[in-house]
């Protein structure tokens, strides 16, 4: 008898647990903290079956990213759909226009999610690791919540061909880049990695020191940062300083001549992770959002050479997006980027 009135406790209070987790709202969901959390988090997620994820990070990191989270949540199926910020956030967009909710969590720059912020298309949510990260990588929300914090870094300096360059004519900050020796040997990425550069520049050296450096004819190439590292890498460009660290700590694996250095200061291109308010899966959005924030997560993108936003590295970070809205995001880039195209006309745009 006394068996029988055990399990029938057991059973009242499973079914107890699941009826409390199914009135919870995404808001109630996002802001649990309890030490249950993950384990309630879990078993909403696998009656879900699935999270979608829209992320712009490249190659391969989210894959493995995607394939450590459904090993270690086993019955949670990641429909990942990659793509630039600017792709995603047409795609966003579109889906709202057509009240389709289809993501669930997202990981992108830090633009995109300020304009989703001001349309109110994010949740607010806590993560199991938050007390972790500084508060210069979260953005606060009321009551101790997040809209959403950075995951990834990827930090930008110099690189330069140590086949074509001597050690002691590397530049080692924004004033060496300015040296006689360089002319015609500068090359930034027209992407918006150079955009940001440039507006690196300007922030902290001013408008006389581009003024400087365009004397030395600077050329752009319309390519993203890690195709210009390969044209350091192969010789047809000597210097830049619109490349990552990470793909240079890659490439020199693979025995590049090449060596990374940090300016005055160094922009991150930083990738953050957020939770849509109207996510279809929110139980399993929310696990993700805590696996990637997690360990778990943090030692895949740290495989791949990503910048850990709770570690220091030994140069000044700059976060451009820090304090902006999106509007005032968007004019500075335009500015950056008008900039950048009238530093040289030998640009191959």
């Amino acid at each position: 008898m006394q068996f029988i009135v055990g399990i029938f406790l057991i059973a009242l209070g499973l079914a107890s647990s699941a009826w409390g987790q199914a009135k919870m709202t995404t808001e109630q969901l996002a802001a649990y903290n309890k030490p249950d959390r993950e384990k309630m988090l879990y078993a909403g997620a696998k009656a879900e079956g699935k999270v979608t994820w829209y992320t712009s990070l490249a190659g391969d990191s989210y894959k493995k990213l995607a394939a450590a989270y459904e090993a270690k949540y086993p019955g949670v199926q990641v429909e990942s759909y990659r793509a630039t910020r600017q792709e995603m956030s047409a795609r966003i967009l579109a889906e709202s226009q057509a009240q389709r909710y289809i993501a669930d969590t997202m990981e992108t720059t830090i633009p995109l999610l300020k304009l989703l912020k001001d349309n109110k298309w994010l949740v607010p949510y806590y993560f199991s690791t938050i007390a972790k990260y500084p508060d210069h990588v979260k953005e606060k929300a009321p009551n101790g919540l997040v809209y959403w914090a950075i995951d990834r870094e990827s930090h930008i300096g110099l690189a330069y061909n140590t086949k074509l360059i001597p050690k002691n004519l590397a530049p080692k900050n924004y004033e060496g880049l300015l040296r006689p020796e360089l002319k015609d040997k500068i090359s930034f990425a027209g992407s918006d990695t150079g955009v940001t550069v440039v507006g690196a520049m300007l922030k902290f050296k001013g408008e006389e020191y581009v003024k400087k450096l365009r004397a030395l004819n600077p050329s752009v190439h319309n390519v993203s940062g890690r195709a210009l590292l390969d044209m350091v890498i192969s010789g047809e460009v000597v210097v830049s300083p619109t490349t990552f660290r990470n793909h240079v700590e890659v490439s020199l694996k693979a025995g590049a001549p090449i060596e990374w250095i940090p300016m005055d200061v160094v922009p991150a291109n930083s990738g953050s992770t957020a939770v849509l308010l109207k996510s279809p899966h929110p139980n399993a959005a929310l696990l993700l959002a805590d696996f990637i924030l997690g360990p778990g997560g943090q030692k895949v993108l740290e495989e791949y050479e990503y910048g850990n936003p709770t570690k220091e590295y030994g140069f000044k970070r700059w976060y451009p997006e820090h304090g902006m809205t999106a509007e005032q995001i968007d004019t500075l880039e335009s500015k950056w980027r008008t900039i950048m195209r009238d530093m040289t006309k030998r640009s191959s745009f």
